[in-house]
């Protein structure tokens, strides 16, 4: 990647830096990077041992190398336990875990960690939002804690 795009791309970059796993192009550009999909890693930062993967598109071409793009807001999401769960505090009953730039200003892909505490499960939601209309295209997965463990509540 150059610099100048790795510039834009951190300029634009959210509160929680993702891993990025991978990603396939799906449109050539003659100027500028390729339309893709990236696969992202986001390691919960509250809940050790839970890591969601989301897939979402990543426009190309000048704007997308400039961060000037607006991607397009749909995610898939799959959160899974990837070590043995532990909890950093008390979770509160929903929270925002991560969020990310998908335009300059106006659009970010969130994240929402739900506890069902009668289940014994953390769901994870992936939808964006925007200033002025968000979109309802969401994504969710469920992420079971072991019975032994008890999840924390605020």
């Amino acid at each position: 990647m150059k610099a100048w795009m790795l510039a834009a791309t951190l300029a634009c970059a959210g509160s929680l830096h993702a891993e990025q796993i991978g990603a396939v192009d799906t449109a050539f550009q003659w100027i500028g990077p390729d339309h893709k999909i990236v696969v992202e890693a986001y390691d919960d930062p509250q809940v050790k041992g839970v890591t969601c993967y989301v897939s979402r598109a990543k426009t190309g071409g000048i704007k997308g190398a400039l961060g000037l793009a607006e991607d397009k807001a749909e995610a898939s999401i799959a959160c899974r336990q990837v070590g043995p769960i532990s909890f950093s505090k008390p979770l509160p009953q929903q929270d925002e875990v991560f969020n990310e730039r998908l335009s300059i200003l106006f659009k970010k892909l969130r994240i929402v960690r739900i506890v069902d505490k009668q289940r014994n499960a953390l769901i994870y939601l992936t939808y964006s939002d925007k200033l002025i209309d968000g979109s309802p295209q969401n994504a969710v997965t469920a992420v079971p804690v072991d019975r032994g463990t008890v999840i924390p509540l605020k």
